[in-house]
Parts: structure tokens; C-alpha cells; sequence
């Protein structure tokens, strides 16, 4: 398996804030899904994929190039998009791309004109007269015309209506069906992430909390709604993340169910009245507030 993206026990150190110990390995031609909350490192980790930050400790490699030592080649092949990203107003879109194109020769003219036309982008407009969506929509065709083999994306989508959403997401949909293309995407918008995403990372207060393949997390967890008569204890059973009573009714979440687990509870007295699919959002503030309870204690 060929690594796209590897950091090991990546670390940074700011006065209110720690990055610790990231482990993250993104293989070629996946869509990798960095979920977290606000504050929770995500930028702080791409900009130290990307070079703009030195990790104070750990090994990055992007695309076989050691990070930040080797940026200045591995970054031909990489494209970084994030919100606070500035292109020049006075300029126009036409500007823009001829400027990338004549720098990269990868640039896909034809592509771009397709993109111009899906994102509904007039190239004569200058870059100051664009909405926020649409100087969103310019950087990502910018990037996506370039064909890179990976693209970082610190949330692409922050701000953006649900039109113009769909129409980034499929083009990010679109530029992976060549296997050997490789997306970090990272957002605190579960469903964009859900959508396009094959591997999900949780982070969470500069750690990483779970990472793995996306369909394992939706086909694992579980909602389980509990019927207990007074007297009746519940077994305790492993992979139980959580469990909400309030009367005779009980919620367990569970982040590995089976059917052997609902034979359990009935053995012990309980009424299994409905096992229930969980989202990715509540996946993740499942695992989160999992995760910070011993910090709680």
C-alpha cells in the first residue's frame, strides 16, 4: 500500500494549545475525512502537512518527501485550498488561471472551462466583485484543474449554500475517480464529510481519537432503546459506549454492536424495542464526549 500522507507522533506546542502525538496514514487515492470541533487542531495538522508550520516533534512525509525539509517538491503535486486563502481582487478569474497554468504544467485548460461553467463563473469578473462562494468555487478550480495527486482541504466548504455545496463536493467526487488521487478534508461538517469521505479521523482538543474506514463506523455503531421493568440490571457488556435511563426507558450506544449483545439484555429482563442506525455526526459527538469522560472524572 503506497502512503499518500504519514505523520508520526507529530507534535506542537503553542502557550494554550498542544498538538499531540498525531498518527495519521492516508493511502493513495482515498478520500481521507478529518472531523473535529472547532479548536480541535485540524488546521493547525494540514498546515504542518503543508509546510507553513514545523511540527516542534514527529515525522511528516507527503508523498514520499519529508516535511518541511522536501516542501518545495512535494508541493508540485499537492493542492491546498483553506478558507482563509487570499487571491488578488484587483485581478480578474481569466488572471488567475492563466497565472497557475503558466506555472504548473499539469494544467488542464479544458477542465478549467468545464469548471468555470459548473461553479457559474464568468472570467472576466474580477476576484474583489465575487461573492464568498464564488471566490471559494475560483480557488478550488485553481486547484482542481491542476490535477494534483493530493489535495488538502482545510474546510472547503465553510460558508457556502447548499447549491453551491453540492456542486464542490461532486467536483472533489469527480477528481478521485482516478484511484491514484489522494483528498484530506477537513471540516466540522460531518455530512459533507460523510458524503464524499472513505476513511474517517476523529480529532478532539489536539489528539486523534478514532480513525478508520468510514463504513465500519456506520455499519458498527448502534442505537439500542431499552425496556426495563424496576429490579432488572443491566449485564455489562464491552463496546458499550454509553448508556441514558430515564424511568423504565433506557438508551445504549454502542460502538460495536451485535445481536448477541440484544440476547443479553433479554436474558437479563429487558425489552429490545428498536436497534437504530447512527449517523456520522452522532458517531462522532459520541466518541468525543466518550473520550473526554475521563477527563471529566
Amino acid at each position: 500500500m503506497t502512503l499518500a500522507i504519514r505523520l508520526s507522533a507529530v507534535g506542537k506546542d503553542y502557550p494554550h494549545f498542544v498538538l499531540k502525538d498525531i498518527d495519521l496514514a492516508v493511502p493513495e487515492g482515498q478520500v481521507m475525512g478529518l472531523i473535529g470541533p472547532n479548536g480541535a487542531g485540524k488546521s493547525t495538522t494540514l498546515r504542518i502537512l503543508m509546510g507553513l508550520v514545523h511540527q516542534d516533534r514527529g515525522q511528516v512525509e507527503v508523498l514520499g518527501r519529508a516535511m518541511p525539509a522536501e516542501q518545495t517538491i512535494a508541493k508540485r503535486d499537492v493542492g491546498f485550498v483553506s478558507e482563509d486563502m487570499r487571491l488578488y481582487k484587483s485581478a480578474t478569474l481569466a488572471w488567475h488561471m492563466a497565472f497557475i497554468a503558466s506555472i504548473y504544467p499539469e494544467w488542464d485548460a479544458k477542465y478549467a472551462e468545464v469548471l468555470v461553467k459548473r461553479f457559474g463563473l464568468r472570467k472576466d469578473q474580477k476576484v474583489g466583485r465575487l461573492s464568498h462562494g464564488e471566490r471559494v468555487k475560483a480557488t478550488l478550480l485553481l486547484v482542481l484543474a491542476r490535477r494534483p495527486r493530493l489535495m488538502v482541504l482545510d474546510e472547503p466548504t465553510t460558508g457556502l449554500d447548499p447549491v453551491a455545496r453540492h456542486e464542490v463536493l461532486s467536483s472533489l467526487m469527480e477528481a478521485v475517480t482516478d484511484e491514484h488521487r489522494t483528498i484530506l478534508f477537513s471540516s466540522h461538517n460531518t455530512t459533507d464529510i460523510e458524503q464524499i469521505s472513505d476513511q474517517i479521523t476523529f480529532i478532539d482538543r489536539g489528539h486523534i481519537v478514532e480513525s478508520g474506514d468510514k463504513e465500519l463506523f456506520l455499519d458498527r455503531w448502534r442505537r439500542v432503546r431499552l425496556e426495563i421493568e424496576p429490579g432488572v440490571a443491566l449485564p455489562v457488556l464491552p463496546d458499550v459506549v454509553s448508556t441514558v435511563g430515564s424511568g423504565r426507558l433506557s438508551i445504549v450506544t454502542t460502538s460495536n454492536y451485535d445481536d448477541a449483545m440484544s440476547d443479553a439484555w433479554r436474558t437479563a429482563g429487558a425489552r429490545v424495542f428498536a436497534v437504530e442506525p447512527m449517523t456520522l455526526e452522532e458517531i462522532f459527538v459520541a466518541r468525543v464526549v466518550n473520550s473526554r469522560a475521563p477527563e471529566a472524572a
